[in-house]
Order: structure tokens, then C-alpha cells, then sequence
């Protein structure tokens, strides 16, 4: 799949991060196809929404651990225990390094862990890796 046309979820709670990510994206044009959300409630809901009414959902999640209501752990449970979700792919966008933090994500169904600040390189090579 073209890297520049998969539909990408954000999901970031902190401004700067998303300002950031959404600039990293725009230098590879890979932000026509964004979404962002601020926690993890919205997101779920917003992901439901799509779903009741056959919308395309997104081919990637860009998924922060640390998000309020919901946090970002909980809602990759949450996706991956509903077939309707599981099959999209989550990308742990985060700045925690606990080891426990790393687990967790692939335990739960993550398909990659990624330190913030990510490389616009390092955000493009996983891009076409999980598409």
C-alpha cells in the first residue's frame, strides 16, 4: 500500500505532539488521510461511529500510552478485543521507556513501539513496514 494514502489515526492528548506529528507527516505527505483525537474515549467512540455506518476505518493508529479518560493501554485492549477494530494495526507513539510500558503494548496487540520525538525517517520506514 502507498504509504501516502493510508488513513491514519492519531491519537495524542498534549498539543506539541501533535503539532509535531502532523508536521513530520506533512514533509512526506502522509497527512492527507488524518484523524486525530485527544483521548481514548473520543477515539473509541469516533471508531464506532465509522464502523455503524460502514465508513472506512482508519489503516493505521498512531496511539499514545498516556491519554486521559482512556488511557492509551486501555484502549488497545479495547480495540483488540472487538473484531471489528482488532485488524488495525497500533503504533505505540510515546514518550515512556518503561520496560513494563513496552511489554505491555506488544502483549496487548501493538505492532510497533516508537520513542517520541520520532524521525520522519523512522515514522516513513514503519509506515511501509505495517501497510
Amino acid at each position: 500500500m502507498d504509504a501516502r494514502k493510508v488513513k491514519i489515526m492519531l491519537v495524542e492528548d498534549n498539543p506539541d505532539d501533535v503539532e509535531l506529528t502532523i508536521r513530520d507527516l506533512k514533509k512526506n505527505d502522509l497527512d492527507r488521510n488524518l484523524h486525530v483525537t485527544a483521548d481514548g474515549r473520543e477515539t473509541f467512540d469516533a471508531l464506532q461511529k465509522l464502523a455503524d455506518t460502514g465508513s472506512p476505518l482508519p489503516d493505521l493508529m498512531l496511539l499514545d500510552i498516556g491519554l486521559p479518560d482512556l488511557s492509551g493501554l486501555d484502549l488497545l485492549r479495547e480495540l483488540k478485543a472487538d473484531h471489528r477494530f482488532s485488524h488495525i494495526p497500533v503504533v505505540m507513539l510515546t514518550g515512556s521507556e518503561m520496560v513494563q510500558d513496552i511489554q505491555k503494548s506488544y502483549d496487548l496487540g501493538a505492532v510497533s513501539y516508537l520513542m517520541k520525538p520520532i524521525s520522519v525517517d523512522e515514522l516513513v520506514t514503519m509506515l511501509n513496514h505495517v501497510t
